[in-house]
């Protein structure tokens, strides 16, 4: 074993992330979002380094010092910041600066969205069992991330745990980070306000005509059913949003009294993610049967199912002595949408919300680096456009099974390649090992990158 190698590279597969970052002009909206922090001509662009950040939280990293597996690959990734200059620029990005990133992350996914439209034609549909569903999904949910050290605003959270409550929309349809809200530990679970922020932030991050000429289907569970925010997701479709929703609800006497009465004939079989009949569950259409409740717009459906309880799942008096678990749902969605059974797996595929916090956790937002929030905030809104960066490379350049595959795989097959560095010609090239099993996907995906249509300059 010897260190003395030359010419070779690791993590080769990131570039693609970087270069990404360049053809959908996200590197040059940041640099231009952040100029304004800029205290000196010379030196690292402020743009820039954040761009490198979140290559770097994409690729895995979690800290900040990091950054030394791109800094230390100059034949690779080009002049990366220290971790010094990467804390500067973090610690300049106050409110206004963080509302100029989430623009610039706006201008940029306009640009792939259009970039997918010329080159993979179909805009990719969330499905629930096995069925289409028209428009765009977002999903939001909220997770505690749990903090080992003091932390400015990090307070104990409901689960008897220390850290923030941080609250996220992802879109169902790509798997996009399209915003978050960090907030103390403490922060409620049914906060109207940062459900309504969550949300407002994810439509600005939508081009204006998918926005007001798509359909949107919003999901939550239990937590967004508040008459505050259903009554915003209403008076959405005043300024042109065509906004539905489907949430969670409570199961109130009312409620319970409606189920007890309702007759055998009422029940029908409940069916799964493959549009298979679910075993031992049932749902039924509870609207007209509950009395008038005016958090819930006019028009609201409400589903109940039931099924016999796994082990372990946490059931009250109610269904300990029915012996089945109950739930409820309510959704504006029109009659026509589909059947009451389809409903209810549309509304339950919003458990994929879970899989991303899970996945995004490992890109970034696991681990906040500083004391200071408004820092925390920062690395949060970095952590997102990592997770857009992988979503993008999967939508815009990678097939098959890649194109579908979490983070972790992606990295452990792509991104964490090893490559020779080989002048020549004038050229220089990138070699990958040639029984690499996934070269071939690689080089495919950056052949795709250099084809991808760029936007006109003057």
């Amino acid at each position: 074993m010897t260190t003395d190698g030359k010419g070779v590279v690791g993590h080769a597969g990131a570039r693609l992330l970087a270069d990404l970052a360049e053809a959908t002009s996200l590197e040059q909206a940041f640099s231009e979002a952040l100029a304004p922090s800029r205290t000196r001509g010379g030196g690292h662009d402020p743009g820039r380094v954040a761009i490198d950040m979140a290559v770097m939280l994409a690729d895995g990293g979690e800290t900040i010092s990091d950054l030394a597996v791109l800094r230390d690959q100059a034949e690779l990734f080009g002049p990366v910041a220290s971790p010094a200059t990467a804390w500067r620029v973090l610690d300049g990005i106050d409110e206004y600066a963080l509302a100029r990133l989430r623009s610039a992350r706006a201008a940029a996914r306009e640009l792939a969205w259009t970039q997918h439209a010329d080159t993979r034609a179909v805009f990719p549909q969330a499905k629930a069992a096995g069925r289409e569903i028209p428009g765009l999904v977002l999903d939001i949910d909220a997770s505690i991330v749990i903090c080992h050290s003091e932390k400015q605003d990090a307070t104990p959270t409901w689960k008897k745990t220390f850290g923030y409550h941080p609250m996220f929309c992802f879109l169902d349809n790509t798997d996009e980070a399209l915003s978050a809200v960090l907030r103390p530990g403490r922060a409620g679970s049914n906060t109207a306000v940062d459900h309504i922020t969550v949300l407002d932030q994810a439509l600005t991050q939508i081009p204006d005509d998918t926005r007001h000429g798509t359909p949107i289907l919003v999901r939550t569970d239990t937590a967004g059913c508040t008459k505050a925010f259903l009554a915003h997701l209403r008076a959405l479709r005043q300024t042109g949003c065509d906004v539905r929703f489907s949430v969670g609800a409570p199961i109130d006497a009312d409620v319970r009294e409606a189920i007890v009465k309702l007759p055998a004939t009422a029940w029908y079989p409940a069916i799964d993610a493959d549009a298979e009949l679910r075993d031992g569950a049932e749902v039924a259409d509870l609207t007209g049967l509950l009395p008038p409740d005016d958090r819930f717009p006019d028009g609201t459906r409400f589903i109940v199912r039931r099924e016999r309880p796994h082990p372990g799942a946490q059931l009250d008096l109610f269904d300990t002595v029915e012996g089945m678990r109950h739930q409820l749902i309510a959704t504006d969605s029109p009659a026509g949408t589909g059947h009451l059974t389809w409903l209810d797996a549309r509304h339950r595929a919003h458990a994929r919300v879970e899989d991303r916090i899970r996945t995004g956790k490992d890109t970034g937002f696991g681990h906040f680096p500083s004391r200071q929030f408004a820092i925390n905030a920062a690395w949060l809104e970095l952590a997102l456009t990592a997770i857009d960066l992988i979503a993008w490379a999967k939508t815009l350049l990678l097939d098959g099974e890649l194109a579908k595959a979490e983070p972790k795989k992606l990295r452990y097959r792509l991104l964490h390649t090893a490559a020779r560095i080989t002048r020549g010609q004038r050229q220089i090239r990138l070699r990958i090992a040639e029984h690499w099993p996934w070269a071939r996907d690689l080089a495919a995906a950056f052949a795709r990158l250099t084809a991808l249509p760029r936007p006109r300059t003057c």
